[in-house]
């Protein structure tokens, strides 16, 4: 897909991926809509991305409430026509042993993680079929390929994004539209935790900067991938994992006695 010149809608926008992704669309020339919860920090963004001269339409809006993802893009079609992109970068993160993750918690984590995009994509859809034109990029994360203890609801919710991206993307076959699916390993924002911080260090995880996932965004969108999964050995365990589950179980055994204290810290 041809950015420049496109008008692109994206959530979580004043977040370390979503601000990212914001500014390289804007370098190369699309016009944004950048929803996101934190009204001043939107303004702010949006005023240093005017400055490249694109156009940009500031939206607060809380994603987590019933029907505002679809009023989200009703506003956004009002104001600039059409939305030729829609990335779904928007999400929150339970950390923590499940058992003691209250259920309200977790029922805000799917509404974001899950809901929220499908309903954001609903409300896209019918205007990108007629005009046989427009991509939805969802934010995903390795974690929705292996199932990681202490993450439980987390992977749980990016496993439903994952399956949601692939399904939709074979019934779109043929449309004009595509569905792309990028999963990032940890990436280095205030997304994650100091407590995630910490025990990402001890675990020797690998890491990215946001600038980097987002330059792996845009070329996903260039090339109009199907799917996208960054890191390595990240991508290599992703495929081991649904081959020999097993191997992956012992060598997350080992790893969870270092989580532990990790997690009941975070649970506490």
């Amino acid at each position: 897909m041809k950015i420049a010149g496109s008008t692109a809608l994206v959530t979580g926008a004043v977040g370390g991926i979503g601000s990212a992704i914001a500014r390289q669309l804007a370098g190369q020339g699309a016009n944004l809509v950048l929803v996101g919860r934190d009204a001043k920090k939107l303004q702010s963004l949006s005023l240093e991305l005017r400055a490249t001269g694109v156009q940009v339409m500031p939206l607060a809006a809380d994603l987590a409430k019933p029907g505002v993802p679809a009023t989200v893009v009703h506003e956004a079609l009002r104001s600039v026509g059409v939305i030729d992109l829609l990335i779904n970068s928007a999400g929150i993160q339970n950390f923590g042993f499940f058992a003691d993750e209250a259920t309200a918690d977790t029922a805000a984590l799917f509404h974001i993680n899950v809901i929220a995009p499908m309903a954001l994509a609903h409300a896209v859809l019918p205007q990108m079929q007629a005009r046989q034109k427009g991509q939805i990029v969802n934010v995903g994360s390795i974690f929705g390929s292996i199932g990681f203890p202490c993450f439980a609801s987390y992977s749980a919710s990016k496993f439903a994004l994952r399956g949601f991206s692939e399904a939709l993307r074979r019934e779109l076959a043929g449309s004009g539209v595509g569905v792309t699916y990028l999963a990032p390993r940890f990436t280095r924002t205030t997304f994650n935790r100091s407590t995630v911080t910490r025990m990402a260090s001890v675990l020797k995880m690998g890491q990215d900067e946001p600038q980097v996932v987002a330059a792996r965004v845009i070329r996903a969108i260039e090339r109009d991938e199907r799917d996208r999964y960054l890191g390595w050995p990240e991508k290599l365990f992703v495929r081991i994992n649904a081959i020999w589950p097993r191997l992956v179980d012992r060598s997350l055994a080992s790893q969870l006695e270092k989580m532990r204290p990790f997690a009941a810290e975070a649970s506490r």
